[in-house]
């Protein structure tokens, strides 16, 4: 797959280039990034994760793929064989995950594993996909690889579950939530990071958004438009009130991955930003130099972040906190104006009255993902 000359590759119409000992520092998303760096930088932590993976089913989940689904390579899924190898190449990751096609209609992918990671495809996702699409989605996986994903994911998963039972302690079932809340926020910026792995090693940003789109829509193409897709996540920021806020927040608690239309928004912003092109010129940290990196640095990074999405934000909720941080008078009018449909002053049609919109009750979305804990 490679041309010979260790940069790019070649391939018809367009070149590739390889990132030579890339650090999975340099796309990881900021809050992703602040976790794993102090996770990495525990003393003790690598003892700990063997020690833990004694009591984790990954021996039987291993056998589980290995008897009932198919195990890519040269014979056997050849040109997902291929991806594999040329993400591992791009990304510069020296030992080639295994990777199974398991018989599943629903279009889904994932990376976990305690002592290596193994990626998973479904047979909808396979057939869902064209090839440089499954390109993208390969190299996101390979990301979540070397990220260490899938490492951490296991664990914290399984902690979790520990934890959901013995949530009849008191107060325990308010601690649970908590953590699980933590996690699954950390789970969604972590397949931000992975969409740009997946981003570097296709290096055709129209093919990661196709495949953004059929996850949404299914295989139909011809119906769909990215620019329309691009406007269906400016408008689910931007639009409705603080209610509309609320209950994003509702939607989203309860996913581990973000809805697709943000995750196709984010993914064109940082492909239009300069640490993107700064790694397609070939500045970008190395591993080697991960040792070095600092837990406070990462954090700070991470805390910057957020203060910027505030900033730029167009979600009512935070131009409301944006508001608060600026001293507005009236905090509790403008709350009960927002959530009884009440209207002050001598625009309002009844003056002082309130609305009957405070009546109403709306519940988020119950919906949960698909099965493992990295899917695409």
């Amino acid at each position: 797959m490679t041309d010979g000359t260790g940069g790019t590759e070649r391939l018809p119409g367009r070149e590739r280039r390889r990132f030579e000992g890339i650090s999975s520092r340099a796309y990881e998303h900021p809050t992703d990034r602040s976790a794993l760096v102090a996770l990495r930088k525990l003393s003790g932590f690598d003892t700990a994760v063997k020690a833990l993976s004694g009591l984790l089913p990954e021996r039987s989940m291993r056998l589980l793929f290995l008897s009932d689904s198919v195990r890519v390579s040269d014979q056997q899924f050849a040109h997902l064989n291929a991806m594999l190898r040329d993400a591992c190449y791009i990304l510069d990751l020296e030992k080639i995950p295994p990777m199974y096609v398991t018989q599943d209609p629903k279009p889904n992918a994932m990376c976990v594993g305690m002592d290596e990671p193994i990626i998973v495809l479904s047979t909808g996702l396979v057939e869902l996909l064209d090839e440089e699409e499954m390109r993208a989605v390969v190299g996101h996986e390979v990301g979540h690889a070397l990220s260490g994903h899938a490492v951490y994911r296991t664990i914290l998963l399984f902690l979790s579950n520990l934890a959901f039972k013995v949530a009849w302690i008191p107060l325990g079932n308010v601690a649970v939530m908590a953590l699980v809340t933590a996690l699954r926020e950390w789970f969604r910026k972590s397949e931000l990071s992975a969409d740009r792995a997946g981003l570097l090693v296709g290096q055709d940003l129209h093919a990661s958004m196709r495949g953004l789109m059929k996850l949404a829509g299914g295989n139909h193409l011809h119906e769909m438009n990215v620019d329309a897709f691009l406007a269906q996540a400016d408008e689910y920021e931007a639009g409705g009130d603080l209610r509309d806020s609320v209950l994003k927040i509702m939607n989203v608690l309860p996913r581990s991955h973000p809805f697709t239309t943000v995750r196709a928004a984010e993914l064109k912003k940082w492909e239009a930003s300069r640490d993107f092109q700064r790694i397609m010129d070939g500045h970008y940290p190395k591993r080697t130099e991960d040792q070095d990196t600092s837990v406070r640095d990462s954090f700070r990074e991470s805390a910057n972040h957020y203060t910027e999405s505030v900033r730029n934000s167009k979600d009512p909720l935070m131009g409301f906190v944006r508001d608060l941080a600026g001293g507005v008078g009236d905090v509790g009018g403008r709350l009960r104006d927002t959530f009884t449909g009440g209207r002050g002053g001598s625009g309002g049609q009844d003056g002082g009255s309130e609305g009957n919109g405070g009546n109403g009750r709306a519940n988020g979305s119950n919906g949960k993902d698909g099965p493992g804990s990295a899917e695409r």
